[in-house]
């Protein structure tokens, strides 16, 4: 269990200061609704229905790129999602914001402004540090007590994550808890049957690090999309390198051509490899072929093929837990989606204990009319979960297990 307080020990009737991590797509200048409204709902209903009076933080993109944005839009649609009203204010701790906050009746509910606008917020520091910033002395006073539900952004040392905790009675909600036990699940659970890993997505470097940390943790691992690719050239085939425009395999295979070896040669009889691809043919359809028959990669290759689905799929159905990150195609086009939503179809008909992580490919799930009760857990978290499955530290997680440790004390 973690070391840290959830919501069932927060005192009633508080005023808490709540951090969600909120960060969607933006079109047009418009947040768009996703998992992470839905999920964080929870905990703010939760916390509106009880009395509380509800103060949140959250994010959206960072200064500089098209997605900075003001949190007006993320207010409305958090509110239909909590199913109460979510008042805004354009204003983080100016007094535009204490005086809101403090004119908030039991059940209420305000969102801040997006606390990257805020000049303490960003700079990677200590807790100590970000715990003395202005931003953190001027909103904590206001506060009976902290909750961290932003698993998703634990893995940052930013003022409005680890800077409360350490003046603050802290907390986890409902979406912390759940990630954390779910994500640390791989280190911390002992499976009766065989434990394996689906590997896919562009972010190889990333995956690469979690097989080699996992190694003695998991039985076998199912490779494809990007990563998959890198081993596949490890073990003298033509493919995962770049063609024409494309910058996604020969950066990576020079940083992680070591690391790729060493896993292929210590774990190779645990690691599974695509037998078939798939790309764009002539006609604009489908196409497969076998890697066997791949005399020089001429084309970029979208997915797996149906045969290493086939391959792929008894692993599983045998397996006693499932651990999926990274997508094994370009799901987002119907056409290369089959090994992604062939390998989640298979784990949700199994009886397994099943964690889907990350949010690309957890959109998959409800792209392709998948339910999500199928599994045990579909993360919201991308880096962070990426830091449980690999063991690293996440300063969010450790300043709220330190602020339960001194309220032990």
């Amino acid at each position: 269990m973690p070391a840290f307080n959830t919501l069932d020990d927060l005192s009633a009737d508080s005023r808490v200061l709540v951090r969600l991590d909120l960060n969607s797509p933006i079109e047009d200048g418009t947040p768009q609704d996703n998992r992470r409204f839905e999920r964080h709902a929870e905990t703010v209903r939760e916390l509106a229905e009880a009395g509380h009076r509800v103060v949140l933080l959250a994010h959206q993109g960072r200064p500089g790129r098209d997605d900075f944005t003001s949190l007006g839009g993320h207010a409305e649609i958090l509110a239909d999602r909590v199913g109460r009203d979510v008042g805004f204010v354009a204003d983080t701790y100016g007094d535009e914001a204490l005086e809101a906050i403090d004119a908030l009746d039991a059940g209420e509910i305000l969102l801040l402004e997006n606390t990257r606008m805020c000049d303490d917020e960003l700079p990677e520091a200590s807790p100590e540090e970000k715990a003395e910033t202005e931003f953190v002395r001027t909103l904590a006073p206001l506060f009976d007590a902290y909750v961290n539900d932003a698993y998703s952004a634990a893995h940052r040392k930013h003022a409005s994550l680890v800077g409360f905790p350490l003046v603050l009675p802290a907390y986890a909600g409902r979406v912390m808890e759940t990630e954390y036990e779910a994500n640390t699940a791989i280190a911390t659970r002992e499976f009766d049957g065989p434990v394996t890993m689906v590997v896919g997505g562009t972010k190889a470097t990333d995956v690469i690090g979690v097989m080699d940390a996992l190694d003695d943790r998991v039985d076998r691992f199912l490779l494809g999309g990007v990563a998959g690719e890198l081993f596949l050239r490890a073990a003298g085939h033509p493919v995962g390198r770049d063609v024409g425009e494309m910058d996604l395999f020969d950066e990576q295979w020079e940083r992680n051509r070591e690391l790729i070896e060493s896993v292929l040669d210590e774990r190779g009889d645990a690691i599974r490899l695509a037998s078939d691809l798939a790309y764009e043919g002539p006609d604009g359809e489908r196409a497969e072929v076998p890697v066997d028959d791949i005399g020089e990669k001429e084309t970029g290759y979208l997915d797996v093929g149906a045969t290493t689905v086939a391959d792929y799929e008894p692993a599983i159905r045998e397996s006693d837990a499932v651990f999926v990150k990274g997508a094994l195609g370009v799901f987002e086009d119907e056409r290369f989606a089959d090994g992604t939503v062939g390998i989640l179809d298979a784990i949700a008909e199994t009886n397994c204990f099943s964690v889907v992580g990350g949010g690309d490919t957890s959109r998959a799930i409800e792209m392709y009319g998948l339910s999500e009760a199928d599994f045990s857990h579909v993360s919201i978290a991308g880096g962070a979960y990426i830091r449980a499955l690999t063991g690293e530290p996440l300063p969010a997680v450790e300043t709220l297990e330190a602020a339960a440790e001194r309220r032990r004390d």
